[in-house]
């Protein structure tokens, strides 16, 4: 059950991340994009002041489980870890960090302007 749990965590963090980072190319998603972006900065920085800055809970409850599994160890971000198991290195953590927040900016500026700003293009 724990190795199942282990599988569904990191595909959800997968399917999150890309979400966030793609969301708002369809017109479909942008709204929800909008507010998964919110919710994720939210978390990262309202939550993050009690628990540490870039907290997710879902990298939370999915450490529990690694833990219970008998991972140690366990970098602060998922990120970090998958990162590091896809390219057989230990990537500074200060080099994911960066690059996850620039994402996150580059995610919202996108967004923002998808969701506010671009023409109307009118049916014809």
């Amino acid at each position: 059950m724990l190795a199942f749990l282990d599988t569904v965590y990191t595909l959800a963090h997968l399917h999150l991340i890309g979400f966030n980072l793609f969301g708002w190319v369809w017109r479909r998603t942008r709204k929800a994009h909008l507010i998964s972006l919110i919710l994720t900065a939210a978390s990262w920085f309202v939550l993050g002041a009690w628990y540490g800055w870039g907290y997710c809970p879902l990298t939370d409850w999915h450490w529990e489980v690694k833990e219970k599994l008998g991972e140690r160890n366990l970098p602060a971000s998922f990120i970090k870890y998958f990162a590091d198991k896809l390219s057989g290195t230990d990537i500074p953590s200060r080099t994911v960090d960066v690059v996850t927040l620039v994402g996150l900016m580059a995610a919202i500026a996108a967004s923002v302007f998808v969701n506010f700003f671009q023409l109307k293009r009118t049916k014809q």
